[in-house]
């Protein structure tokens, strides 16, 4: 039965609230709106009275593929809405803080993106899952993904053909580096003689700088660096990347301006540099990162620059093993960069350890906030946000938040 809301508000996900709650995927506040409710969900939405803010999608999979969830609202709305939900989170801390104007990735930026791929009779079929849906959309005319990003879709279904199985999918890691392609394959037929030549054959015919596959290097044409500052890193197959170069740019500048003078950082959650390099430029950095591939990049990119002070890298668990406040209070200054979790076990320990200055770089709002008010009541001022977006028309977003000590220890 067909029924009408006004919707209200948007959740964390960006689909539109109604009373009840009902969700209502790709509506905006204010919007009234009509559908068939499924549990809580609204489908065969239509729109009766679109809000202001409604625009017409620039690409043209968007209703099909589930790659983008607000195209539908403008830019403007887009980015008042990604600080305002860093700014409720805060909130429901008792938190509040200067909340720097959002800085947003370009259109067809993307240097990175995991694309779904599954052999069909006639070849392979490569994009994005639907909404919800394990159907795959093709995206060649993606507005998210860099050019040169999209171009090489092709190749994803190559290697579907060559390794996959038609009752799964592949997720095939396509990245851009400072030299070709890398890519990295999960999800493929066990390797044997007969497949490992053929990704090879594929690797040197399709020009990729590597192909790893399951986590092991299959062929590597050239070293696919990454820059991180003036030091370049080959980071291993399938290792954490900022999404857009602006992104991490913009990053970048704001946990430099947070150290500023500091003579010694450490840089937790350090993955393969991404700003222990820069900081290096200025300051003594030690890196501690769980995987230890990761820091083995890192400090071989380090030993091939120049210029740089020194950098030591440590390969430790943070969420069992935090670094403790005698280790900590070498520094001057900390910058930790956690996944999702955030990083309630080591904030714990750097509110005993009284740092002048930490940057916190977080990719969600909620353990951010969280974490936030373990430092605040430990006599850390939140100084500032900055919001970056460089994960455009989606739901998510970056944050890098700056915390100063009230009073030195």
């Amino acid at each position: 039965m067909t029924q009408e809301y006004t919707i209200l508000r948007l959740g964390h996900q960006g689909d539109g609230i109604a009373e009840g709650p009902v969700y209502a995927p790709r509506t905006l506040p204010g919007e009234r709106v009509s559908g068939a409710l499924d549990g809580s969900v609204l489908t065969d939405i239509k729109v009766l009275v679109p809000s202001d803010d409604r625009v017409k999608p620039p690409c043209r999979h968007y209703k099909s593929c589930g790659g983008c969830q607000l195209q539908h609202a403008s830019d403007a709305f887009v980015a008042d809405w990604k600080v305002e939900v860093v700014r409720t989170a805060l909130a429901a801390q008792g938190l509040q803080a200067e909340m720097r104007p959002i800085l947003t990735s370009p259109p067809q930026s993307r240097r990175r993106a995991t694309i779904a791929v599954r052999r069909t009779k006639k070849g392979a079929l490569a994009g994005f899952h639907g909404r919800a849906s394990d159907v795959i959309t093709e995206i060649p005319d993606c507005q998210l993904l860099d050019p040169a990003l999209t171009a090489a879709i092709p190749v994803a279904k190559v290697l579907a053909e060559l390794g996959g199985s038609r009752k799964g999918v592949l997720s095939v890691t396509l990245t851009l580096s400072e030299a070709a392609l890398d890519v990295a394959v999960q999800g493929g037929k066990p390797l044997d003689g007969p497949l490992e030549l053929a990704l090879a054959q594929a690797t040197e015919q399709h020009g990729l700088a590597r192909l790893a596959w399951d986590g092991e290097v299959i062929a590597m044409r050239n070293p696919p660096p990454q820059r991180f500052g003036s030091a370049t890193v080959v980071p291993p197959p399938g290792a954490f990347l900022q999404a857009t170069k602006d992104g991490e740019q913009a990053l970048t500048q704001a946990v430099l301006e947070i150290v500023g003078p500091a003579k010694r950082v450490v840089d937790l959650f350090a993955g393969c540099g991404t700003f222990s390099l820069p900081l290096a430029q200025r300051a003594e950095v030690h890196a501690v990162e769980g995987a230890a591939d990761m820091t083995r990049a890192l400090d071989q990119g380090w030993r091939k620059s120049t210029g740089l002070k020194q950098v030591t890298t440590e390969a430790r668990d943070l969420f069992r093993r935090p670094l403790m406040p005698d280790e900590l209070r070498r520094f001057d200054a900390v910058v930790l960069d956690p996944p999702r979790a955030g990083a309630e076990a080591q904030v714990a320990e750097l509110a005993q350890a009284r740092r002048p200055v930490i940057a916190y770089v977080s990719c969600n709002p909620v353990t951010f906030a969280r974490d936030a008010k373990n430092l605040v009541q430990a006599g850390y001022a939140l100084e500032w946000v900055q919001v970056v977006d460089q994960f455009r028309w989606s739901s998510h977003s970056e944050l890098v938040g700056s915390f100063k000590l009230a009073e030195n220890p």
